[in-house]
């Protein structure tokens, strides 16, 4: 992806709980210096501003991102390949987005992002889906996404009555709008046996 470019993108899109951002660092992790982490949940708005459109109940659904500031950003991580350029990223204990949590430094050559909608045919991630080289889609069984989400509800301090009524009423329905997404990526990747790739790292 890199050949003849001074810097490339890979995006990794796919339901909740697929698996994206563990896939994400294990290749950066084996790639080193030459490879940077750039996630779409640091473009998560903000309580307040959630509060503010009313989609405090759907988190993390689509509307609930400032898909343009990410749009921007992909733009300057391959425009601006001489210096550092701070990435944000999500803090689940705070539950609030955090800036400058990684960093894109000048010898990274391949980006690699992951986020639920970035192959998506609509405003804003038809854009982001442009910067991108390739964009992969990571898939798991539902059920074991289901297992996966729940798991980590529970880590964010949700009881098992809350943790499974937000799985079912908003993580399966923005499950079900990325999945529509599936055609326009150029590699389907299953996330089954990760745990053991990443246990040899």
């Amino acid at each position: 992806m890199t050949d003849g470019t001074p810097r490339a993108v890979l995006g990794l899109a796919g339901p909740p709980g697929a698996g994206k951002s563990t896939l994400a660092r294990a290749l950066v992790a084996h790639l080193g210096e030459g490879a940077a982490y750039l996630p779409l949940d640091g473009f998560h708005l903000s309580n307040a501003q959630l509060e503010r459109l009313g989609l405090t109940a759907r988190k993390g659904s689509e509307p609930s991102f400032d898909v343009w500031g990410y749009v921007d950003l992909l733009r300057r991580v391959l425009d601006e390949t001489g210096r550092d350029i701070y990435v944000p990223d999500f803090d689940r204990t705070l539950h609030e987005p955090v800036a400058a949590r990684h960093v894109v430094p000048p010898t990274a050559r391949l980006i690699v992002t992951e986020g639920n909608y970035l192959a998506c045919d609509l405003p804003g991630w038809r854009e982001a889906y442009v910067f991108m080289g390739e964009c992969w889609y990571v898939e798991a069984p539902g059920e074991v996404r289901r297992v996966r989400l729940v798991e980590r509800q529970l880590a964010g301090g949700r009881d098992e009555v809350r943790a499974r009524a937000w799985v079912a009423t908003n993580d399966d329905p923005n499950g079900e709008m990325v999945e529509k997404s599936r055609d326009r990526c150029h590699r389907i990747l299953s996330t089954i046996g990760m745990d053991m790739f990443n246990s040899q790292q």
